[in-house]
C-alpha cells in the first residue's frame, strides 16, 4: 500500500497535486498550486476541489506473496469506492505571503497519510498540504507540508490521464514531505529547487536526521519539458517507524515530456534509488537497489474524447520496495469521455506481469506471474 514497503518490515504508506493539469500530461512545476484552480496574479483566495468515484475488478487478491499490495490505491477485487473527496483552499500571489490547504476524504486518504500525522489511522482523512508561501522577485519559499516533486503522476486524480496509478508512483518514490522548498526561476524557462525535510512521507520526524532535495525544470519550448529531481538522507530501514536501523536512502527521478502535436503527447519517467544498511534477500546486510522506466501517450481525439496509454518497467532487484525480488512489468489502456468541463468518465484494462509468481490468487492459496483489471471512474471537478 504504502510507498514504503520493505522485505523486511512490510509497511503499506488530494490531494491534489498541487500541479496544475493540462488536457493530455500531469505537469511538472516547481511550486505547487491549488488544484483545478488557476491562480490569480494578485493572489485572491480560491477554492477548488474534485470527486473521484470507481469500480474496479482484480483478477488476483490484490496482494504480493510477501504481503504488500500490488496496486497503490485501486485495491478492490470487485467493488466500488468512493476514492477520494478533495478540497483545496489557496492564496498564491507571484509576490508576497500566501498559503495552501489541501484536505482529502476516501480510501486513499488512509494509504496516503504520513508518519505523525495520518499513517495507520484507517479513518479516511488527510491533510496531504498545509503549507505557507511567500514569493519575492524570481525567488519563492514554501515552509509545511507538500507533495514531492518526484515522478510523473500526481495524487491528484484529475491531474493524470490514467485511473489506475503507475508501478512508479506507488512504489518507486515518496508521497509527501514536511519541510522547506525553495524555488528559484532563473528564467522563463528554467527553474532550479532546493529543500531540506523531515524524509519520505514523515510529517513526525521517525530519526535526527534530515533528507535534501534538489531539483532542476527546463522547458526550453511548448514542446518540450524535462524535470530533474533529486533526494538523499537518512531514513528508518524498516519504513515509517521511531526505532531501528538507518541507512541512507538516494533518489534520481527525471520526467521528460514531448508535445508531438495540440493532441498527442508523450511522457517517459525513470528513477533509480538505493537504501543502505537493509537486510537483503540473501540474508546479508547492505545495499539495496530499485529502478524503473514508464512511457506514456496521451492522445486528445476531440474536446471530449482522449485515449491514454502506459507501459512500464520495475526492477525491485532487493525486494526492498515489494517484498519480492523481481522483475514487475504493466500495461495499461484508458479511455476518457468529458461530457462536461467538470465531469470525466474513464474505463481502463490493465495488464500486469512478473518474472516470478508474485500475485497471490483470490483464495491466498497460490500465486501467479500475472494479473489483469477492469476500472472504471467517474471524476466531477467543483
Amino acid at each position: 500500500m504504502k510507498k514504503i514497503i520493505i522485505a523486511s518490515a512490510l509497511v503499506g504508506a488530494f490531494a491534489g497535486s498541487v500541479a496544475q493539469a493540462q488536457v493530455t500530461s500531469a505537469p511538472h512545476v516547481p511550486v505547487p498550486a491549488a488544484a483545478n484552480v488557476a491562480p490569480p496574479e494578485d493572489g485572491a483566495m480560491q477554492f477548488g476541489g474534485y470527486l473521484d468515484a470507481s469500480y474496479n475488478y482484480l483478477s488476483e487478491s490484490s496482494k504480493f506473496t510477501g504481503g504488500s499490495s500490488s496496486r497503490v490505491f485501486d485495491l478492490e477485487r470487485n467493488a466500488g469506492a468512493i476514492r477520494q473527496l478533495a478540497v483545496t483552499l489557496a492564496a498564491q500571489p507571484k509576490q508576497g505571503l500566501g498559503g495552501l490547504l489541501n484536505l482529502v476524504a476516501g480510501k486513499d486518504a488512509d494509504i496516503i497519510g504520513a508518519y505523525g500525522l495520518g499513517a495507520g489511522k484507517k479513518n479516511k482523512f488527510d491533510v496531504t498540504q498545509a503549507f505557507v508561501q511567500y514569493a519575492t522577485g524570481p525567488f519563492t519559499i514554501i515552509g509545511g507540508k507538500y507533495v514531492t516533486m518526484a515522478g510523473a503522476e500526481v495524487i491528484n486524480s484529475t491531474a493524470n490521464t490514467n485511473f489506475s496509478h503507475s508501478i512508479l508512483f506507488g512504489y518507486a518514490i515518496p508521497f509527501t514531505h514536511t519541510g522547506v522548498r525553495g524555488t528559484y526561476a532563473a528564467s522563463d524557462n528554467v527553474s532550479l529547487m532546493f529543500g531540506v525535510n523531515n524524509g519520505w512521507d514523515d510529517f513526525k520526524d521517525t530519526n535526527n536526521a534530515k533528507t535534501l532535495e534538489f531539483g532542476l525544470s527546463y522547458a526550453p519550448s511548448k514542446m518540450f519539458a524535462l524535470a530533474a529531481q533529486g533526494y538523499t538522507g537518512k531514513e528508518r530501514v524498516g519504513g515509517l517507524a521511531e526505532t531501528g536501523p538507518e541507512g541512507t536512502r538516494n533518489l534520481v527521478d527525471l520526467v521528460g515530456t514531448f508535445n508531438a502535436s495540440d493532441k498527442l503527447t508523450f511522457i517517459l519517467n525513470y528513477d533509480y534509488a538505493t537504501q543502505t544498511n537493509t537486510p537483503l534477500a540473501n540474508g546479508a546486510t547492505g545495499t539495496a537497489k530499485w529502478s524503473g522506466l514508464a512511457g506514456y501517450a496521451n492522445y486528445q481525439i476531440n474536446d471530449q474524447w482522449r485515449l491514454s496509454g502506459r507501459a512500464e518497467y520495475f526492477d525491485d532487484k532487493d525486494g526492498y520496495r515489494t517484498g519480492v525480488v523481481q522483475k514487475w512489468k504493466e500495461a495499461t489502456l484508458t479511455v476518457a469521455y468529458l461530457p462536461t468541463k467538470n465531469l470525466e468518465l474513464r474505463a481502463e484494462v490493465r495488464a500486469d506481469n512478473s518474472n516470478v509468481a508474485s500475485f497471490l490468487n483470490s483464495s491466498g492459496t497460490s500465486a501467479g506471474k500475472s494479473q489483469q483489471s477492469i476500472g472504471v471512474q467517474a471524476l466531477y471537478k467543483f
